[in-house]
């Protein structure tokens, strides 16, 4: 148990990371969970690296999680006869549903076919992530027709967002319905569903996630990415009907502006937090190491940030998908997560004010953190059959490790993205005095505790039961 950084790692595999080899490092610098973007590649390919993945993090001595990141709508311009267009402020340009030709500096055709009936006069288009900006004059049968307020270089496939939000395509698509059996295939811990605008999109992402899972007698968390406008107003029902959310900041950015996200950002992983919730923090953390061995100032402070608003993880993009330097950005991502935290001093006790626990397991959670803290504990130990009784101590922010035992190898990898909780497979005895007997020697022999240390432990009896944790125990190693 070498680290003590509590925020996890999420990292995304592609051509840059894709040697074994290079992954079994970046999964011993650090990596807790592993990205599969399903925007690339066939079916094939993400069964392929999933197995490579579960290999590299046998041979590097940990579990990790594996994510399957779903593409989402297809809301993209076509492609163009050159390539690319280079377009200039106040010149028109026609966004064509209809057009069957390649592009060319009069217009596009466009993948995303419902745009004429999404959008009306004045609406603003943001294409590539925002970089060019169109004003709607008119909606003509199946041709927008714009006037370019903001030009520059347009390439084939670039994004469509509209300002404010607004544009009704579903969050998941045929082809993310046959991911998901993909993913399923290969048991992803995590599935991310892009582009959700409300609790409905995640409710059948989490039916197509069920049924396609269910011959491997497999549930996967669902992570719900905000991105859309649309979203953000309904953020409480969303997370309720999820297992965590991603502050995906890119499309965010692009619908709502620059400016209003980091209050978003706060907000989201405070109210995640508060909702029992995984939160992840995403897009451009370390952006200048896709092609430099050291990130800005900037990337420092921002990823520093996230760590004190309390995020569960924070993620890397291309900066490990394609960028020239994957090992050291997570080793430099690693870094700056352990300093954050060390800076640290929050009041423990204020954590516990005003807190109620309706739930007996809930409650026992509550108590092992307040005692270890008080107590001075050199570790906290959940025995957990569905990982809940740690995801509620995570939640709480508390500088003394979480270690989470449990018999379930799911389990185990699921609780990866907790923040502050380190997951350990043990065989638990059905037999409470025998179980905390092994716990205690599975803790010893992982050099986690030593003679006369103190530790605070938690289980159910009986044992084995899911939700049943019932017992706190405050124990001196002999």
């Amino acid at each position: 148990m070498r680290s003590r950084r509590a925020t996890k790692i999420v990292a995304t595999l592609g051509p840059a990371s894709s040697d074994p080899q290079l992954l079994e490092q970046m999964i011993a610098a650090g990596v807790n969970v592993v990205r599969l973007n399903f925007s690339h590649g066939k079916a094939r390919d993400h069964v392929e690296r999933a197995t490579m993945v579960r290999a590299a993090a046998q041979r590097a001595g940990r579990e990790v999680a594996i994510m399957a990141d779903l593409q989402g709508p297809k809301i993209r311009v076509g492609k163009f006869a050159e390539g690319r267009v280079h377009l200039e402020v106040g010149q028109p340009f026609v966004l064509d549903a209809s057009r069957i030709d390649p592009g060319d500096l009069q217009g596009v055709g466009l993948d995303y076919k419902e745009l004429p009936r999404d959008v009306k006069a004045g609406d603003i288009l943001l294409l590539n992530d925002g970089l060019i900006v169109l004003t709607v004059d008119a909606v003509r049968g199946e041709a927008v027709h714009t006037t370019v307020k903001l030009g520059g270089e347009l390439s084939n496939n670039k994004g469509i967002n509209k300002q404010g939000g607004g544009l009704t395509a579903p969050a998941l698509t045929a082809k993310d319905m046959e991911d998901i059996k993909t993913a399923m295939s290969f048991q992803a811990d995590y599935v991310a569903v892009s582009f959700p605008k409300n609790a409905t999109d995640m409710e059948m992402a989490r039916q197509l996630c069920n049924v396609a899972a269910a011959e491997y007698r497999h549930k996967p968390g669902l992570i719900a990415k905000i991105e859309r406008a649309e979203a953000i107003p309904r953020l409480e029902e969303i997370l309720r009907v999820s297992d965590g959310i991603m502050v995906a900041r890119g499309d965010l950015a692009v619908e709502v502006g620059n400016a209003v996200v980091p209050a978003l950002q706060k907000k989201m992983i405070r109210m995640a937090r508060d909702m029992d919730k995984v939160v992840i923090t995403a897009t451009q953390m370390m952006e200048s190491m896709i092609t430099n061995p050291v990130p800005t100032r900037a990337e420092v402070s921002d990823v520093a940030n996230a760590v004190l608003d309390g995020t569960d993880a924070v993620m890397l993009s291309a900066e490990t998908a394609a960028g020239k330097y994957p090992l050291e950005t997570v080793q430099e991502m690693a870094k700056i997560c352990a300093a954050a935290e060390a800076a640290e001093d929050p009041d423990r006790d204020a954590d516990f004010d005003g807190e109620t626990a309706g739930r007996v397991d809930r409650s026992v959670a509550m108590g092992a953190l307040f005692t270890a803290h008080h107590l001075g504990a050199k570790a906290i130990v959940a025995m957990t059959d569905s990982g809940s009784t740690a995801l509620w101590m995570s939640r709480t922010r508390i500088h003394i490790p979480i270690y989470a035992l449990t018999p379930k190898v799911a389990t185990q990898r699921r609780m990866a993205m907790f923040r502050n909780v380190r997951p350990l497979l043990m065989d638990i005895s059905a037999d409470r005095d025998t179980a905390l007997g092994q716990a205690e020697n599975h803790l010893k022999m992982r050099n986690i505790v030593q003679q006369g240390d103190l530790y605070v432990i938690t289980c159910g009896e009986p044992m084995g039961q899911p939700g049943g944790t019932n017992m706190l125990k405050i124990c001196r190693v002999h």
